[in-house]
């Protein structure tokens, strides 16, 4: 038995749910006694799971790392889709996701933009994304019955903000601060608007409200495209 018992416990991964006093001989006769199937592990009043022998540690299938970050690539793609098509539609629950990791890599990538066409702006770009996430955040629970979190409202505000980005990525071949590139400006900022209050309107069913939503929203990314334009 005693010789066994090195060997058995290379073979036989310890579960993760019994506790070290419980693991005894009495749990090494059931496990020799028991080659397949179910085996209930500890005594008296404690009840452990089932546990089935067949299941080692090399069968052990652990989640993507995208996972286990909270990240999710399908609505990132889903979100990013819905931005630039402005006829389509998100359902609630894609759109209202707390996903962070795409509106944290358009600000960097606005700011490396605007870096290739000789304007450092990293500091205005993220000092203006949470001083226009707090006060959108405090008007849009001021407006709504239900309200929402600040998380949410990050969300939405970072992925609208791909228009923008693509006209960082145009101010690196034309010149932004003309009448061709006012022009641009405004057209890029009413679809960031647009897709941001569309947002907005179907996580909160505000319909009703989407113009009051849309103007202080139309002024925060007002703020992003002057850093392109000067």
């Amino acid at each position: 038995m005693e010789g066994n018992r090195g060997e058995l416990d290379f073979i036989t991964p310890f579960p993760a749910y019994v506790h070290t006093e419980e693991y005894s001989a009495t749990y090494v006769e059931n496990r020799m006694g028991s080659s397949s199937g179910n085996v209930e592990y500890g005594s008296g009043g404690g009840q452990y799971s089932e546990y089935d022998s067949s299941i080692g540690a090399s069968n052990f299938v652990e989640p993507p790392l995208l996972e286990e970050l909270g990240i999710n690539p399908g609505h990132i793609r889903r979100k990013t889709m819905a931005v630039l098509n402005i006829f389509s539609k998100l359902p609630a629950d894609i759109a209202g996701d707390r996903d962070l990791a795409g509106p944290f890599l358009f600000c960097l990538m606005m700011g490396g933009l605007l870096l290739l066409s000789g304007k450092v702006h990293f500091g205005y770009i993220y000092g203006m994304a949470v001083s226009g996430c707090l006060v959108i955040y405090i008007l849009l629970n001021l407006i709504s019955e239900t309200g929402l979190d600040m998380y949410i409202t990050a969300s939405v505000l970072g992925y609208c903000l791909l228009p923008l980005v693509i006209l960082s990525g145009l101010a690196i071949f034309l010149t932004i601060n003309s009448s061709i590139g006012w022009i641009l400006s405004v057209a890029f900022i009413l679809w960031c608007t647009y897709s941001a209050t569309s947002m907005f309107v179907t996580i909160l069913n505000l319909s009703e409200q989407r113009f009051l939503i849309g103007y202080p929203i139309a002024l925060v990314y007002s703020s992003f495209a002057l850093m392109a334009i000067f």
